[in-house]
């Protein structure tokens, strides 16, 4: 057959992916350790870590295996941990008393995280009342049961006072408030705390994909968050809160599905020059453990593409419960 360059049979793209060390000069997509987040959750009052039945292989943390997993996360050269705190369900209440208490398991876990590894980490808060209410709401409920945007502000900005007071390094408020940002970076300011850094969860979609999460902060969720958290066939709309959190003040912005969203990563990451997250959430773990338990994908591989997904799509740090162990694979070259 007569070559004929600029098409078939002269253009073959094969060759570049002729052999191992072929494919890995020319990828386009890298992951690095760095760019790995860890979510974390510490629960109150327990002496063993407590398994999740819907998350295998994530467990609620003890204060001092948070510690161990903490040091862990630094030896394994990821870039943070998001620490998620699981109270009492006696110290619950109608507005989140823990979240704001300076001896609430939150807080607690941030100081001895900070003890632990210092700044070789970058401690992150979840900054949000869900895990602290007897309702499950992320904020505070009027009169009538709806979550109330404005009271619930008030309520963020002590979280970020004490959360910051606590030592940690970046707080991410998840709640989906109109205002939260500019209401959080005010309080850190006022306080003293420029340096304290916001990870505004930018896009939060109602995803049926939190479920096992639920399980993981022990939730006492009633109802649904589809009046707070954004609707899923919307997209220009979360360029529009994107507008609003670099507006008031956000430093980092991030997309939470992963997945299922990374149309909206990629709108996300062409319209910034602020760092870019996207949150590969308990949903999408379980549906990879779950498949590989039966046999049906290869769970390395199948860890290994999404998260390169995820990062294709425009994320530069990416908040997943594999990240120690994915992070532990790359440094061994696998």
């Amino acid at each position: 057959m007569t070559a004929r360059y600029g098409g078939f049979p002269g253009a073959r793209p094969r060759r570049l992916r002729t052999t191992p060390a072929m494919r890995r000069m020319v990828a386009e997509t890298r992951l690095h350790p760095a760019e790995l987040i860890l979510p974390a959750f510490v629960r109150e009052g327990v002496s063993e870590p407590v398994p999740l039945a819907s998350m295998p292989g994530v467990v609620q943390h003890t204060r001092e295996t948070l510690r161990k997993a903490a040091a862990e996360a630094v030896e394994a050269g990821i870039g943070g941990i998001m620490l998620f705190g699981v109270p009492e369900e006696a110290k619950k209440d109608a507005v989140g008393t823990p979240g704001t208490d300076p001896d609430g398991i939150l807080q607690v876990a941030i100081r001895d995280v900070r003890a632990e590894v210092g700044d070789d980490l970058v401690i992150m808060s979840d900054l949000c009342l869900d895990e602290h209410t007897d309702h499950g709401h992320c904020g505070v409920l009027d009169a009538e049961g709806r979550v109330d945007n404005d009271a619930t502000l008030e309520r963020y900005a002590e979280m970020a006072r004490v959360q910051a007071d606590a030592g940690v390094h970046t707080v991410g408020p998840s709640g989906m408030m109109d205002g939260q940002v500019g209401v959080v970076r005010e309080a850190l300011d006022g306080a003293g705390y420029q340096d304290v850094s916001i990870l505004a969860y930018t896009a939060k979609y109602a995803s049926a994909f939190y479920g096992p999460f639920r399980e993981a902060v022990g939730s006492s969720l009633k109802g649904d968050r589809k009046t707070y958290q954004q609707d899923t066939p919307n997209a220009r709309e979360a360029l529009r809160e994107l507008e609003l959190d670099l507006a008031e003040g956000a430093d980092m912005v991030m997309v939470k599905p992963a997945l299922p969203y990374l149309d909206i990563l990629r709108r996300i990451a062409d319209a910034v020059d602020v760092p870019v997250a996207a949150y590969q959430i308990s949903g999408e773990y379980a549906m990879v453990e779950a498949a590989a338990a039966n046999g049906w994908i290869d769970r390395d591989r199948a860890i290994t593409e999404t998260l390169t997904s995820v990062r294709r799509a425009g994320a530069g740090m990416i908040l997943t419960y594999w990240a120690t162990e994915a992070a532990q694979r790359l440094n061994r070259g696998e």
